[in-house]
């Protein structure tokens, strides 16, 4: 039985971004925007990781959303598209880690009130592995047409 890689990153991709998306824009709106507030500015981080925090969590998620729903116009870009959304959502998940940590962030604030960083950690390993699968899969296509073409050029 062989996995298919493409059809699995592409919902992964898809889950992780309708997720990431969401939770961007819950933000927007009391009392997920207040929550907000308070980790940002309780873990000691600069005032404009608020925004910047908001804009990451929506824009990556669209980009996520984008490279599946525009898969076929986007044809082998779209790994590019989605690995660069993977790495975006894993820094931002290890800043969600290092909030997670603070003493000073209360568990109230926290997603689900967990204070150990369990969903932060948890979409990051999901986005590590479809960078992966995304690195992968675009290699692989690299190769494919490299070899395509020698073969061509050998050919004629």
């Amino acid at each position: 039985m062989r996995i298919d890689v493409e059809k699995v990153s592409d919902r992964l991709g898809l889950s992780l971004g309708a997720a990431i998306f969401l939770f961007g824009f819950l933000k927007l709106f009391d009392p997920f925007h207040s929550w907000f507030e308070v980790q940002v500015a309780n873990s000691g981080l600069p005032a404009p990781s608020f925004v910047m925090g908001i804009a990451g969590e929506i824009g990556t998620g669209l980009a996520l959303l984008g490279s599946f729903f525009a898969r076929r116009r986007l044809a082998d870009a779209r790994h590019v598209l989605s690995a660069g959304a993977c790495l975006s959502l894993i820094v931002m998940m290890c800043v969600a880690t290092y909030v997670h940590l603070q003493p000073n962030v209360p568990a109230a604030v926290l997603p689900l009130g967990i204070k150990p960083p369990v969903i932060p950690l948890s979409f990051l390993i999901l986005a590590a592995g479809d960078l992966v699968m995304h690195a992968r899969l675009w290699l692989e296509r690299g190769r494919a047409g490299t070899f395509m073409e020698s073969r061509r050029e050998g050919g004629a």
